[in-house]
């Protein structure tokens, strides 16, 4: 665990203490004034703020050891540690001689490349290029992007979203149609046999799911000529940051409430439904255990909720007889909150409680919900479209598909219609 990580932890803590202690003196007063709920008022927005903190640290950390050794394909001919060249002289490693070329393409274009960036440019293209079987780029503007740029896309995706972070992702060299088989036996058991009685039969039905892989862009991205040449930034980072989150924004979106038809279908949206609430604005924990109930024995074992922030604010405001929050923060370092004794995950695409909208999905999330990530991220370099500008267009692209994958291990929350 990072050091700042386990700081913040430390910090929310101390401040859930001085809540606890603020409440009491409340409570033994008998007759609180405003100063003293302004400061618990206070106290409750340092804890949220925090917390808030700590899950986007915590996501940080589960990407940066998604990508802990990965490669999205080396070279042929090149000598993974570096190495020497033939005139003796010490070769960079592959991925951080492409990453040069590819700042400096983006920097300067193609013709400012010498002969052997080229070619890590475009041998890299081209394996993608083959293997996607003509969903290609043209070769003179596009080409594949270093594994820290996939990297920064997919990490600023996960702090769009959250259900990526808890889904199963499935990442695949090409777009090509993935086919498995699925099977459900659940409603056919064993009986006993008489003697000398013939066994009955009881065939299994198999199906079969598919994904595909839908194209998000990150439409066109302008830079000036000066900005680019000039530029004490790393403009490789700034371009990952404007294609990440442009993509992102409308993965995410997808990923939580898409149709399954000409885009990706959402978690919320393939779920059943387990339980309805008994508020159409409010959500109550008799509401979430009625969810976690409608889920079979067999995946609560590993139940997680994912709801919206605004979902999350309103349990936090609920409070039992004596006034008291039911919903208590974690107050050790290194272990997180809990929703009512289950982890959960925030997802802003999610809609927040309002009649009629399904709200929280509980259960097996990495069970029910697969994902599929095509790694061959693409950037295309259009000089000749703004030279009277002089300016250059950038156009980022990545392709993913989503689906439930197995409707028993997760339900979802729907509110009353009024």
């Amino acid at each position: 665990m990072k050091a700042s990580l386990r700081k913040k932890l430390d910090q929310r803590a101390a401040l859930w203490s001085q809540y606890q202690d603020a409440r009491s003196r409340a409570e033994k007063d008998g007759a609180p004034n405003a100063e003293d709920g302004e400061t618990r008022g206070k106290l409750l927005d340092d804890i949220e703020r925090l917390s808030q903190e700590i899950e986007e640290e915590e996501r940080s950390e589960r990407v940066e050891r998604l990508f802990e050794g990965s490669d999205p394909g080396e070279q042929r001919g090149t000598n993974p540690r570096g190495g020497v060249d033939e005139d003796g002289e010490e070769r960079a490693k592959p991925d951080e001689e492409y990453r040069s070329a590819f700042d400096l393409y983006v920097r300067r274009g193609l013709g400012r490349l010498d002969a052997r960036q080229q070619q890590l440019l475009e041998g890299r293209f081209e394996q993608l290029d083959t293997r996607a079987q003509g969903v290609g780029t043209d070769a003179a503007g596009g080409y594949a992007v270093p594994k820290e740029f996939v990297a920064r896309l997919v990490e600023v995706a996960k702090a769009f979203g959250g259900i990526l972070a808890v889904a199963d992702v499935i990442p695949t060299d090409t777009g090509a149609p993935m086919n498995w088989p699925t099977e459900d036996d659940t409603s056919n058991m064993g009986a006993i046999l008489s003697e000398n009685t013939q066994v009955t039969e009881q065939d299994a039905t198999l199906g079969q799911a598919s994904l595909g892989a839908y194209t998000y862009t990150s439409k066109m991205i302008r830079a000036s000529l000066q900005f680019l040449q000039d530029a004490g930034i790393d403009v490789e980072a700034w371009l990952a940051r404007k294609v990440g989150t442009r993509i992102a924004r409308a993965l995410a979106v997808h990923l939580a409430t898409g149709s399954g038809t000409g885009q990706p279908q959402g978690l919320m949206t393939g779920l059943s439904v387990g339980a309805t609430a008994a508020g159409a604005a409010v959500i109550s924990f008799d509401d979430l255990i009625e969810l976690e109930h409608s889920v079979d024995p067999a995946y609560r074992m590993n139940g997680r909720y994912v709801l919206a922030d605004a979902a999350i604010k309103a349990l936090r405001k609920a409070k039992d007889g004596n006034q008291n929050y039911i919903w208590q923060p974690s107050t050790q370092a290194g272990v997180p909150s809990l929703l009512n004794g289950r982890p959960y995950t925030i997802d802003n695409g999610i809609a927040a409680p309002a009649a009629s909208a399904r709200t929280v999905a509980f259960g097996d999330i990495r069970e029910a919900y697969v994902v599929r990530q095509v790694r061959g991220a693409q950037v295309m370099r259009l000089t000749e479209r703004y030279a009277d500008y002089l300016q250059v267009g950038f156009l980022g692209f990545q392709r993913w598909d989503a689906k439930v994958q197995n409707a028993a291990a997760a339900k979802v929350l729907v509110q009353a219609a009024s």
